[in-house]
C-alpha cells in the first residue's frame, strides 16, 4: 500500500473546533499515514491578528489530545512571504515522491472559489482532494463555478480510492454539520461573547492568556 499522507491548509487565526472537526472527519475516512496541519501566510487574507509562533502555539494545544496523531508543517511561515497552495504541494510531492498519495483537505467554501486559487487546475496533477461540506455550502455540481464542477467530473472517488492513488482523485464528505469560521470566532472574542462552543478549552486559555483579539 502506497503511503498517504493528509493536508489541511489555513490561516488558524485562530485555530477553532471546525478544524479540528475537518482534520478528524478525514484521519477517519482516509487512515492517512500522516495528517499534516500546515499553518499559511496566505496572500487572500488581509494581516493576520495573532504571530506566527502564537498560530503554531495554538495548533499544538488544539491537536495535542486527539485521538489522531497530527504533525505541525511550518514550510509555508518559513518561506516568510504569501505563500500559494500549488507551490507548497510542488515542494511537497518533490519531498515525498511520484507515488505517494497526498490529499489536501478543504471545506466546501473553499471549493466553490478554487478556480481563483493560482494555477488551481495543476492541483489535480500535484495531490487529491478531501473536500466537506459544511452549512451553507453544498457539494452539488451545480452549485460550483462551471470549470470547476468540469474538471471535478470523472476525478469523484471513495475514500479507500483516494488513499490509493497519488493524485487526481476527489473525495466529497458529506457529514461535517459544524460551522464555524474564524472571522466568527474572532469578532465573538472581541465583544466578551460566550466561545466554548467554537474554541477548544485549551486554545481559549492561551488566547485569554496572551491577550489575543482583543481589538
Amino acid at each position: 500500500m502506497i503511503p498517504c499522507i493528509a493536508l489541511l491548509g489555513g490561516s488558524f487565526d485562530p485555530v477553532h473546533h471546525g478544524h479540528v472537526a475537518l482534520a478528524a472527519l478525514f484521519a477517519d475516512l482516509l487512515h492517512p499515514d500522516q495528517l499534516r496541519i500546515l499553518p499559511a501566510r496566505p496572500w487572500q487574507k488581509s494581516s493576520l491578528q495573532a504571530s506566527d509562533e502564537q498560530r503554531v502555539a495554538m495548533l499544538e494545544l488544539a491537536f495535542r489530545e486527539q485521538p489522531f496523531a497530527v504533525t505541525i508543517d511550518s514550510q509555508e511561515i518559513e518561506r516568510a512571504s504569501p505563500t500559494y497552495t500549488v507551490e507548497t504541494l510542488r515542494a511537497l510531492r518533490q519531498e515525498l515522491g511520484d507515488e505517494a498519495s497526498i490529499v489536501f483537505v478543504m471545506g466546501a467554501d473553499q471549493l466553490q472559489k478554487l478556480d481563483s486559487w493560482r494555477d488551481w487546475e495543476e492541483l489535480f496533477m500535484l495531490a487529491n482532494l478531501g473536500v466537506a461540506a459544511r452549512p451553507g455550502y453544498a457539494l452539488d455540481q451545480d452549485r460550483l463555478p462551471p470549470v470547476v464542477a468540469a474538471a471535478l467530473a470523472g476525478r469523484l472517488a471513495t475514500p479507500a480510492q483516494v488513499r490509493a492513488s497519488p493524485h487526481g482523485k476527489v473525495c466529497l464528505a458529506h457529514t461535517l454539520a459544524v460551522d464555524i469560521s474564524a472571522t466568527q470566532v474572532r469578532n465573538a472574542l472581541r465583544t466578551g461573547e460566550d466561545t466554548s462552543a467554537l474554541l477548544p478549552p485549551q486554545v481559549l486559555d492561551y488566547i485569554q492568556q496572551h491577550n489575543l483579539y482583543r481589538s
